[in-house]
């Protein structure tokens, strides 16, 4: 998922039992409603094409081509699976490489906004950009913003000879009060984001810098250092029988544009070697390291914690918002599993590194441990504080929209979007002081407790 923090949506569908023998599949043409999300999918001859949808507005958003029996593939070549489920009148869809379903519902025929010709000017882009944070977003209430005060404050100063500079200025203080970096407002290469008050967002500077600052300062004496997956993923055997493992993001591991297979075999690859036989045998703690990490696909998180379990259990429940004028009213929480891989498996302590700069997917995989069996714990600094997809939602003057829908629960049912994952144990992340002194105390703490405590919080 997923500007700054995620890559626009992509649609995947897929599940459904097997049709009998002798029964043939029903097919998948037709149009479809998505259970959230403000999604209206047509399939017909050989074309998936999405329309993003509001009570005021329709437009026609990602598209993709039959490629095989039941696939499709977007331009950027993101693999779809098609199957209808329980009949001609529903189905389900996954994102490739994303972590959960998402229901459909077979309608009769297309909205009728989608069969208009596209409202033009600015106001008709500042009531499509205000509905979809009205219909969608989930985090008002929590962060305490009136949205409906929003739209009172800010419509009146938009009219027809409004600028585009304007409205783009317009846009960017309407969302400025949320302080999430899963929120954005594009105009081409033009972005605003921003991240939570006091935390830095992860860029490609910020993690050359830290990664030379701990292979100069922390892995000066490690054996065995190699990097792995285009270089977001580091591995080192530290003395004492400890291994440390950087991983800076969930994707980007095969090079840029690589579909999800190819960065799936990447991490294959890079975990074959880091938690090869032997080395699990021998292995006293593993540090894991997501101070800089920029997230990615939530499904190579769950890819990395099932070689770090000999015990099956749930990572975290995802859903979305399903009523456009109820924002209590939530898709069924979907459970997303950790499986032991069949591979070797590390089940000893373990000490996860977070921050700040912890963002998305880098956040998906902290949570996915938080109920790993076995001693885990966390170190540093609250992570950024944003889990959901991001949803990519066209406006009519070609500018575009970033925003959430989803929460991630914990098996008590809490969410940790805005203020982040907390640490069990409290230590500087990467301050100026950090650097200056040429300290790293998060992972020198993590060292301390892993030696003498068995990744016990001390």
């Amino acid at each position: 998922m997923r500007i700054v923090t995620a890559t626009a949506l992509v649609m995947a569908l897929a599940g459904g039992a097997a049709p009998a023998a002798v029964a043939q599949q029903p097919t998948a043409d037709g149009i479809w409603r998505m259970d959230g999300y403000g999604t209206v999918l047509s399939i017909r001859s050989g074309t998936l094409q999405e329309y993003q949808t509001t009570s005021v507005s329709c437009l026609k958003g990602d598209s993709a081509r039959r490629t095989g029996p039941g696939t499709y593939t977007t331009p950027d070549g993101t693999v779809l699976t098609v199957r209808t489920q329980g009949g001609r009148d529903r189905g389900s869809i996954r994102a490739d490489g994303s972590v959960g379903d998402r229901n459909l519902h077979r309608i009769q025929k297309l909205p009728d906004a989608c069969t208009r010709p596209v409202p033009e000017g600015p106001l008709a882009a500042f009531d499509v950009f205000w509905q979809s944070f009205e219909e969608n977003y989930p985090f008002f209430s929590a962060k305490g913003i009136d949205w409906h005060a929003v739209r009172d404050q800010y419509r009146p100063t938009v009219h027809v000879e409004t600028t585009r500079d304007e409205l783009f200025a317009v846009f960017s203080e309407m969302v400025k009060p949320l302080f999430d970096s899963h929120v954005a407002v594009q105009d081409g290469a033009r972005v605003f984001a921003q991240g939570r008050p006091g935390t830095v967002l992860p860029t490609a500077e910020l993690d050359a810098k830290v990664k030379k600052f701990i292979m100069e300062r922390d892995l000066e004496d490690a054996r065995n250092l190699q990097d792995f997956a285009n270089g977001r993923i580091t591995y080192a055997d530290l003395s004492g029988g400890q291994g440390y493992l950087r991983i800076s993001g969930f994707g980007g591991y095969a090079g840029a544009g690589a579909p999800y297979a190819a960065q799936l075999a990447e991490l294959d690859r890079a975990l074959d070697t880091v938690l090869s036989q032997e080395r699990i045998q021998r292995l006293k703690g593993l540090i894991i390291d997501l101070r800089i990490n920029g997230g990615g696909s939530d499904a190579l998180g769950i890819r990395i914690a099932e070689r770090l379990t000999d015990i099956p259990y749930v990572a975290y429940s995802k859903r979305a918002r399903n009523d456009p004028a109820d924002p209590t009213r939530h898709t069924r929480p979907q459970p997303a599993y950790v499986t032991p891989a069949q591979s070797p498996r590390y089940t000893g302590p373990i000490a996860v590194l977070t921050g700040g700069s912890t963002v998305s997917a880098g956040e998906t995989f902290t949570q996915a441990l938080m109920d790993r069996p076995g001693r885990t714990i966390r170190i540093g600094q609250p992570t950024q504080g944003v889990f959901s997809d991001v949803m990519s939602r066209k406006l009519p003057n070609g500018m575009a929209a970033w925003l959430p829908n989803e929460e991630f629960l914990t098996g008590s049912g809490r969410t940790f979007d805005g203020a982040g994952i907390p640490p069990h144990l409290t230590e500087p992340v990467f301050t100026k002081e950090e650097f200056d002194k040429k300290r790293d105390s998060a992972l020198d703490r993590a060292l301390h407790v892993l030696r003498n405590h068995g990744g016990a919080t001390s």
